[in-house]
């Protein structure tokens, strides 16, 4: 062999090894490193348990269900282990009937086994600000006027405040529903438009406070209750009715020993509201994401 054919079978050789090597290298790329990795989310299953902690007022407690069954919490709790793959949906009431913010908050600063509870809790559930709406028509009946909430709904807003920063000093995560209330005076004393502005007002209160905070959704009620279930077929309250008939009207949502408090009917539509927020946040609750790290 000559040095001429020598010479182009080397080059020949090297020329096919490095197209080999170019070749493999495109059909096997070169493994990331772990440390070049970005951290990723982990999602584990789904929950099997949920705790869901109800604090409030009376509309917690489940004052007027004339079922005795505990107003809406267990409904609620029903409704979740119905619609999502969960049970059982354990649940705890602390509901106290009359307390107004403050009395609230006070409860959570001291109340060891409601604070124990909170920090376990997947779903929080508040009703608060109706009784501190009725204390401010009590002290003013005589002289009521829209401008007369001015400062006790600034005061109100500070204690709604307060209370949800200490609710979250015992969870961070769960998702807090906080409930509006309702005008159920309407059906019944419809001509007085000012009290349905000053619900509206009051719950924007609630509204304003609760849109500034993290995993903290309002729920409105007033529009599900005020003017009672009616069929679709029977008079509503803007028609004209006369004295005789007057006595007969009813808001069937409404207890009827003192047409306020919700019945059971009233509470089937808290726990309903109350469902369509929680299922339009699950991902707040129903699974755990962590970071990897």
């Amino acid at each position: 062999m000559n040095f001429n054919r020598l010479l182009k079978t080397v080059f020949l050789t090297g020329l096919l090894i490095l197209l080999s090597f170019s070749f493999f290298n495109v059909l096997i790329p070169t493994a990331t490193s772990r440390l070049d990795m970005k951290p990723k989310e982990i999602i584990s299953p789904q929950k099997q348990r949920i705790q869901l902690v109800a604090v409030g007022d009376s509309l917690t407690q489940g004052v007027g269900d004339e079922t005795n069954k505990g107003g809406f919490v267990p409904l609620l709790a029903n409704s979740l282990e119905t619609k999502f793959p969960v049970n059982p949906v354990e649940i705890e009431n602390f509901g106290v009937s009359g307390n107004r913010s403050p009395q609230i908050l006070k409860r959570v600063k001291s109340d060891e086994k409601l604070q124990k509870n909170l920090e376990t809790a997947d779903i929080i559930t508040l009703t608060v600000g109706g009784n501190d709406l009725m204390r401010v028509i009590q002290n003013n009946i005589l002289g009521l006027s829209v401008d007369t909430f001015k400062k006790p709904g600034e005061k109100y807003q500070k204690n709604l405040q307060e209370l949800l920063d200490e609710i979250r000093t015992y969870n961070s995560k769960a998702p807090i529903y906080v409930l509006g209330i309702y005008n159920p005076f309407y059906i019944y004393f419809p001509e007085i438009t000012e009290m349905q502005e000053i619900v509206n007002n009051w719950n924007r209160l609630t509204e304003s406070v609760v849109d500034q905070e993290d995993q903290t959704y309002f729920v409105p009620i007033n529009d599900l209750i005020y003017q009672g279930i009616f069929d679709t077929n029977d008079a509503t309250v803007e028609e004209e009715v006369d004295a005789s008939t007057l006595n007969d009207l009813r808001n069937n949502a409404l207890y009827e020993e003192d047409k306020f408090h919700p019945n059971f009917n009233g509470y089937q539509l808290i726990s309903m509201a109350f469902l369509e927020k929680i299922t339009e946040t699950s991902d707040d609750w129903l699974t755990e994401v962590e970071r990897d790290e």
